[in-house]
């Protein structure tokens, strides 16, 4: 009779912890606050995983579940959970916290942003060139280019900027101006360019027909496609150089639907996790993306 009652309890309990700890559902411990906001992953075998901001993944057994305490819905909204990366516990995930990516960043770039070494090696010299682009790719300067059909000054200025640093492979900057000899589809890059830059339609619709030219040119890589926005206006648009930029995400734990092909749904991905950053880090003062640019190249562990 006793075994009997012992597993009518058990399965009860496992029933309530069903109901109570659903996957997807928000909980934080009422012990480590310093886990911060989680979100049930899996609820099984007498487990439960949960994927915590301040500290990855964490599985708990049923003794401890009555630790996990339900967020009300109004509390419960956060960044990273809400674009969470789908998490296969088969495969190990490289996540880490902020204050752990900020600590990695600081221990390489000491005073961080401001610091003489992030200066030298990642700051300047990408800002010279977007100085270079607003001086040679202004508005007006542009805008008199087309209106005198001179395209074959555009791209020039073009190729100028792209040569201007060292972010994008020298094979993609190849097939940029090999792709760009052929008149008809120098004069539709040089409009195309204009109108990603300062057209009045969505930025979706505008990155769209860019990458569309840059398909016809055989030039469409993620680092062309996503340098021209950045280095000329750099405190609203990211750059993305594929395996830096996916590696960073997955250290964020944030799903930015990575497609090899440039396309928009990832891009916009990238955009809102750039900004969450940017939002995160207000405490060293970021002057714009080309500092969160860096900031995600160097908070790899083990990387010099």
């Amino acid at each position: 009779m006793g075994f009997f009652v012992c597993g009518m309890m058990g399965r009860f309990r496992d029933s309530m912890n069903d109901l109570l700890y659903k996957t997807g559902t928000r909980v934080r411990h009422s012990i480590k606050d310093e886990w911060g906001i989680g979100e049930i992953i899996e609820n099984r075998a007498g487990t439960i995983t949960v994927f915590f901001i301040g500290a990855g993944l964490k599985t708990l057994s049923d003794a401890y579940s009555h630790l996990l305490i339900e967020i009300p819905k109004k509390d419960s909204v956060h960044p990273v959970l809400d674009n969470l990366v789908v998490i296969n516990k088969s495969k190990e995930i490289s996540y880490q916290s902020l204050p752990l990516s900020i600590e990695i960043f600081l221990d390489k770039m000491p005073n961080g942003f401001y610091g003489e070494r992030f200066l030298d090696e990642e700051r300047n010299y990408k800002y010279e060139a977007h100085q270079l682009s607003q001086e040679i790719l202004s508005k007006d300067n542009f805008s008199e280019l087309l209106l005198n059909n001179n395209y074959e000054e555009i791209t020039k200025r073009a190729l100028s900027l792209v040569n201007k640093t060292n972010l994008i492979f020298p094979q993609e900057k190849m097939a940029l101006k090999d792709g760009l000899k052929k008149p008809d589809l120098e004069s539709e890059f040089s409009k195309t360019l204009f109108d990603l830059l300062y057209g009045e339609n969505e930025l979706k619709d505008r990155f769209e027909k860019f990458i569309f030219i840059l398909e016809e040119i055989d030039a469409l890589k993620w680092p062309i496609a996503s340098y021209f926005l950045y280095i000329h206006f750099p405190e609203k648009y990211m750059f993305v150089k594929p395996n830096i930029t996916n590696k960073a995400a997955e250290l964020c734990g944030w799903n930015i639907k990575y497609k090899p092909k440039p396309n928009w749904p990832t891009y916009e991905s990238i955009l809102k996790l750039s900004n969450y950053i940017f939002f995160e880090l207000s405490d060293l003062k970021p002057r714009d993306m080309i500092d969160i640019q860096s900031f995600l190249w160097c908070i790899e562990p083990g990387k010099k």
